[in-house]
């Protein structure tokens, strides 16, 4: 049974997309390597942790493998995408051309904008560790989505041994907060693999995508390593932030890979005393996901099919003296055309 759910795991990982993928494939027809628009999110702060805002493409400076990329898009927290001119794909500059209205300048905005995509998953802890103040989750829950703005999508999926989908992801919050509700407590925990499902499912999103975990408890059913589960969600753009209690505190292995899981995807982790902490974690992932820099590029030729590193940098004096948050890399994925019973197909690419 355990090689057979390797395996799954295995072939799992083969049907991947970073972002928006063109494919190409090779003579023999069953391995396919994409050419990836890489999607970024930046927090830029102060020293004592204040939010950056109103900084310009410009003003950054992205690097992949050391190569320079040149930006496609840009975001600025809850405003409209705008297209920069000029650097994003060849029917992006061959548009460009065609337009005589597009601006000169490689870093102009074309207008008009397009609508933010942001789209956010909560993955709530339903294991048999919530029975204690189950409800006072369910209210902290209920608080940060009726506070969220200028997002697209919420869906709320629970786990304990199992994953469900209490409600799909929708523009709808009466139907999130309803299923908020609807939720009950009962099995084993097994975080790590139904964090893994959920990024599954968020990494065929365009545009910026959240998953928020409510942890109270460590997992103890999992067969899936949380270092495969941060790496996925790295290659996908996917960012990660952790809410623990301090039931899931008690055990340091936990608290640590929650700490390392959230900053490899650019997020953060909160580990709470009290149930008032929760709802304060809650609105500080709201706050940080308002003041987030959304970025996309095309990568330049790079004939690296591993791990590639990602740099972002201010530029000038002035702005050196800020801290930047982000993915420090991502793992170049490959869809592979492999035939089998035991793994439905997980379709064609991303969702816009």
């Amino acid at each position: 049974m355990v090689k057979r759910y390797l395996l799954f795991l295995w072939l799992f990982s083969l049907f991947f997309y970073v972002g928006d993928s063109r494919t190409a494939a090779q003579d023999d027809g069953s391995i396919r390597v994409n050419v990836v628009l890489v999607e970024l999110n930046v927090a830029v702060t102060d020293s004592k942790g204040n939010y950056i805002s109103g900084l310009r493409p410009e003003d950054f400076v992205i690097t992949e493998d050391k190569i320079p990329e040149k930006i496609s898009t840009f975001e600025e927290g809850n405003e409209p995408i705008h297209r920069l001119v000029n650097s994003g794909s060849p029917d992006d500059k061959h548009q460009a051309r065609a337009s005589s209205r597009a601006p000169a300048d490689d870093h102009a905005i074309t207008p008009p904008p397009q609508v933010t995509s942001s789209n956010i998953f909560i993955l709530f802890d339903t294991s048999n560790y919530m029975y204690r103040g189950f409800v006072f989750a369910q209210d902290a829950i209920s608080e940060f989505i009726r506070s969220l703005e200028g997002v697209n999508g919420i869906a709320l999926y629970s786990y304990s041994r199992n994953l469900s989908r209490v409600a799909a992801l929708t523009p709808d919050r009466s139907q999130v907060l309803h299923g908020v509700r609807s939720t009950v407590a009962g099995d084993d925990a097994a975080l790590y693999n139904c964090l893994l499902l959920t990024v599954k499912d968020a990494a065929q999103l365009a545009g910026r995508k959240a998953i928020v975990v409510f942890s109270n408890g460590p997992d103890n059913a999992s067969l899936v390593p949380p270092e495969d589960v941060a790496e996925l969600a790295q290659s996908t753009g996917t960012i990660i932030y952790m809410i623990s209690t301090r039931e899931a505190q008690a055990e340091p292995v936990s608290t640590a890979v929650f700490e390392r899981m959230s900053k490899a995807t650019g997020g953060k982790a909160y580990f709470s005393k009290s149930w008032k902490d929760e709802r304060q974690a809650f609105a500080s992932i709201r706050d940080d996901l308002a003041h987030l820099y959304s970025f996309s590029y095309y990568p330049q030729p790079n004939p690296n099919r591993g791990w590639r590193s990602i740099t972002v940098k201010l530029v000038g004096k002035d702005l050196q003296k800020y801290r930047i948050r982000t993915r420090d890399g991502y793992r170049l994925l490959q869809q592979a055309q492999v035939a089998t019973d035991a793994f439905p197909s997980s379709g064609a690419g991303p969702k816009q």
